[in-house]
Protein backbone atom coordinates (compact mmCIF):
# COMPACT_ATOMS: atom_id res chain seq x y z
CA UNK A 1 0.00 0.00 0.00
CA UNK A 2 1.28 3.70 -0.90
CA UNK A 3 0.25 6.41 1.17
CA UNK A 4 -0.08 10.16 -0.01
CA UNK A 5 1.90 12.44 0.94
CA UNK A 6 3.39 15.77 -0.86
CA UNK A 7 2.98 17.12 -3.99
CA UNK A 8 3.72 20.00 -5.98
CA UNK A 9 2.39 21.50 -9.70
CA UNK A 10 3.55 24.76 -11.36
CA UNK A 11 1.53 25.94 -14.34
CA UNK A 12 2.92 29.53 -16.00
CA UNK A 13 1.52 31.14 -18.86
CA UNK A 14 0.74 34.39 -20.18
CA UNK A 15 -2.31 34.44 -18.63
CA UNK A 16 -1.27 33.31 -15.00
CA UNK A 17 1.52 32.05 -12.84
CA UNK A 18 0.29 29.59 -10.31
CA UNK A 19 2.44 26.90 -8.20
CA UNK A 20 0.31 24.70 -5.50
CA UNK A 21 1.54 22.53 -3.16
CA UNK A 22 -0.53 20.02 -1.17
CA UNK A 23 0.01 17.71 1.75
CA UNK A 24 -2.39 14.71 2.07
CA UNK A 25 -4.77 13.94 5.23
CA UNK A 26 -3.48 16.72 7.81
CA UNK A 27 -5.49 19.69 9.53
CA UNK A 28 -6.38 21.24 6.33
CA UNK A 29 -5.03 24.41 6.17
CA UNK A 30 -4.76 26.75 3.05
CA UNK A 31 -2.33 29.51 2.49
CA UNK A 32 -2.21 32.10 -0.03
CA UNK A 33 -4.39 34.00 -2.33
CA UNK A 34 -5.78 33.43 -5.67
CA UNK A 35 -6.53 37.28 -5.49
CA UNK A 36 -10.51 36.49 -5.40
CA UNK A 37 -11.91 36.88 -1.71
CA UNK A 38 -14.96 34.81 -1.92
CA UNK A 39 -13.12 32.14 -4.37
CA UNK A 40 -10.33 31.89 -1.46
CA UNK A 41 -12.92 31.17 1.04
CA UNK A 42 -13.73 28.35 -0.79
CA UNK A 43 -10.30 27.06 -1.15
CA UNK A 44 -9.78 27.28 2.27
CA UNK A 45 -13.14 25.08 3.31
CA UNK A 46 -12.19 22.70 0.41
CA UNK A 47 -8.92 22.48 2.18
CA UNK A 48 -9.89 21.93 6.15
CA UNK A 49 -12.88 19.90 4.95
CA UNK A 50 -10.76 17.82 2.43
CA UNK A 51 -7.96 17.15 5.18
CA UNK A 52 -5.43 18.79 2.93
CA UNK A 53 -2.30 21.53 3.56
CA UNK A 54 -2.32 23.33 0.45
CA UNK A 55 -0.25 25.97 -0.33
CA UNK A 56 -1.13 28.44 -3.18
CA UNK A 57 1.16 31.24 -4.74
CA UNK A 58 -0.99 32.99 -8.17
CA UNK A 59 -0.46 35.70 -10.18
CA UNK A 60 -3.78 36.27 -12.63
CA UNK A 61 -4.57 38.30 -15.60
CA UNK A 62 -7.59 39.67 -12.71
CA UNK A 63 -7.24 43.25 -14.21
CA UNK A 64 -9.56 41.13 -17.41
CA UNK A 65 -11.98 39.10 -15.33
CA UNK A 66 -11.48 35.76 -12.98
CA UNK A 67 -11.95 32.99 -15.92
CA UNK A 68 -7.84 32.51 -16.48
CA UNK A 69 -7.62 32.43 -12.36
CA UNK A 70 -10.05 30.03 -11.60
CA UNK A 71 -9.57 27.67 -14.51
CA UNK A 72 -6.02 27.39 -14.30
CA UNK A 73 -6.10 26.62 -10.52
CA UNK A 74 -8.20 23.77 -11.14
CA UNK A 75 -5.94 22.66 -13.87
CA UNK A 76 -3.17 22.90 -11.35
CA UNK A 77 -5.38 20.93 -8.62
CA UNK A 78 -6.04 18.14 -11.06
CA UNK A 79 -2.58 17.79 -11.97
CA UNK A 80 -1.46 17.65 -8.25
CA UNK A 81 -3.60 14.74 -7.51
CA UNK A 82 -2.86 12.90 -10.80
CA UNK A 83 0.39 12.89 -10.07
CA UNK A 84 0.17 11.56 -6.64
CA UNK A 85 -2.25 8.83 -7.72
CA UNK A 86 0.68 7.81 -10.30
CA UNK A 87 2.53 6.65 -6.55
CA UNK A 88 -0.67 5.25 -5.35
CA UNK A 89 -2.64 1.60 -4.72
CA UNK A 90 -5.07 0.49 -2.60
CA UNK A 91 -7.22 3.67 -2.39
CA UNK A 92 -10.93 3.54 -2.52
CA UNK A 93 -11.60 5.47 -5.66
CA UNK A 94 -15.35 5.91 -4.87
CA UNK A 95 -16.35 9.05 -2.74
CA UNK A 96 -19.67 10.70 -2.03
CA UNK A 97 -20.99 12.63 0.26
CA UNK A 98 -24.34 14.79 0.98
CA UNK A 99 -23.58 18.39 2.88
CA UNK A 100 -26.07 20.68 3.66
CA UNK A 101 -25.85 24.22 4.90
CA UNK A 102 -28.70 26.04 6.13
CA UNK A 103 -31.21 26.29 3.40
CA UNK A 104 -28.98 24.64 0.69
CA UNK A 105 -28.07 21.36 0.41
CA UNK A 106 -26.02 19.74 -2.10
CA UNK A 107 -24.72 16.36 -3.42
CA UNK A 108 -20.91 15.10 -4.70
CA UNK A 109 -20.17 11.81 -6.07
CA UNK A 110 -16.12 10.77 -7.32
CA UNK A 111 -14.40 8.04 -9.06
CA UNK A 112 -10.80 8.66 -10.01
CA UNK A 113 -11.54 6.33 -13.01
CA UNK A 114 -9.18 8.08 -15.06
CA UNK A 115 -11.62 9.20 -17.27
CA UNK A 116 -12.65 13.24 -17.27
CA UNK A 117 -16.39 13.95 -16.97
CA UNK A 118 -18.23 16.52 -15.18
CA UNK A 119 -21.81 16.95 -14.43
CA UNK A 120 -22.93 19.81 -12.67
CA UNK A 121 -26.37 21.14 -11.73
CA UNK A 122 -26.64 24.31 -9.56
CA UNK A 123 -28.91 27.28 -10.35
CA UNK A 124 -27.51 30.59 -8.93
CA UNK A 125 -29.65 33.38 -8.56
CA UNK A 126 -26.86 36.26 -9.30
CA UNK A 127 -24.00 36.51 -11.80
CA UNK A 128 -21.61 37.19 -9.31
CA UNK A 129 -20.75 35.90 -5.53
CA UNK A 130 -18.85 38.03 -3.64
CA UNK A 131 -15.88 38.70 -6.44
CA UNK A 132 -16.55 35.42 -7.69
CA UNK A 133 -18.13 34.96 -11.05
CA UNK A 134 -21.30 32.03 -10.63
CA UNK A 135 -20.30 30.69 -14.11
CA UNK A 136 -16.94 29.69 -12.83
CA UNK A 137 -18.10 27.64 -10.56
CA UNK A 138 -18.65 25.25 -12.77
CA UNK A 139 -15.44 25.82 -14.78
CA UNK A 140 -13.10 25.18 -11.64
CA UNK A 141 -14.96 21.48 -11.18
CA UNK A 142 -14.35 21.05 -14.93
CA UNK A 143 -11.03 21.71 -15.08
CA UNK A 144 -10.65 19.97 -11.78
CA UNK A 145 -12.23 16.52 -13.15
CA UNK A 146 -9.94 17.24 -16.85
CA UNK A 147 -7.22 16.76 -15.28
CA UNK A 148 -7.08 14.70 -12.44
CA UNK A 149 -8.90 13.00 -14.58
CA UNK A 150 -12.07 11.71 -12.95
CA UNK A 151 -15.70 11.58 -13.20
CA UNK A 152 -17.18 13.93 -10.85
CA UNK A 153 -20.60 14.39 -10.32
CA UNK A 154 -22.10 17.49 -8.34
CA UNK A 155 -25.31 18.54 -7.72
CA UNK A 156 -26.97 21.92 -5.82
CA UNK A 157 -30.36 19.65 -4.69
CA UNK A 158 -32.27 22.64 -3.30
CA UNK A 159 -31.08 26.34 -2.07
CA UNK A 160 -32.28 29.81 -1.97
CA UNK A 161 -28.52 31.51 -1.04
CA UNK A 162 -26.35 31.52 -3.67
CA UNK A 163 -23.08 31.45 -1.25
CA UNK A 164 -24.64 28.61 1.06
CA UNK A 165 -25.32 26.79 -2.33
CA UNK A 166 -21.65 26.84 -3.16
CA UNK A 167 -20.08 26.63 -0.22
CA UNK A 168 -22.10 23.13 0.19
CA UNK A 169 -20.95 22.09 -3.09
CA UNK A 170 -17.23 22.59 -2.43
CA UNK A 171 -17.94 21.21 1.07
CA UNK A 172 -19.68 17.86 -0.77
CA UNK A 173 -16.32 17.77 -3.47
CA UNK A 174 -14.08 17.97 -0.24
CA UNK A 175 -15.44 15.32 1.49
CA UNK A 176 -16.22 12.96 -1.44
CA UNK A 177 -12.43 13.45 -2.71
CA UNK A 178 -11.35 12.57 0.94
CA UNK A 179 -13.05 9.42 1.12
CA UNK A 180 -12.26 8.48 -2.75
CA UNK A 181 -8.17 9.22 -1.84
CA UNK A 182 -8.43 6.98 1.33
CA UNK A 183 -6.79 3.73 1.50
CA UNK A 184 -9.21 0.98 1.43
CA UNK A 185 -7.43 -1.91 3.81
CA UNK A 186 -9.35 -4.63 1.71
CA UNK A 187 -7.64 -3.47 -1.56
CA UNK A 188 -4.39 -5.28 -2.10
CA UNK A 189 -3.12 -3.12 -5.98
CA UNK A 190 -5.41 -0.71 -8.45
CA UNK A 191 -8.88 -0.76 -7.80
CA UNK A 192 -10.29 -1.80 -10.91
CA UNK A 193 -11.07 -5.39 -12.46
CA UNK A 194 -8.53 -4.16 -15.21
CA UNK A 195 -5.66 -4.19 -13.03
CA UNK A 196 -5.31 -1.09 -14.04
CA UNK A 197 -7.34 3.11 -14.46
Amino acid sequence: MNELNTATYSRNTKETKISISVKYFTNGNFIGSSGLGFFDHMLNSFAKHSNMDIILECKGDLDIDDHHTIEDIGICLGKVISESLKNMTSYRRFGHSYIPLDESLSRCVIDLSGRAYTYFKCDFNSEKIGDLSSEMVEEFFRSVANNIPATIHIENIYGKNDHHKCESIFKAFAKSLNIALSINPHENGVPSTKGTL
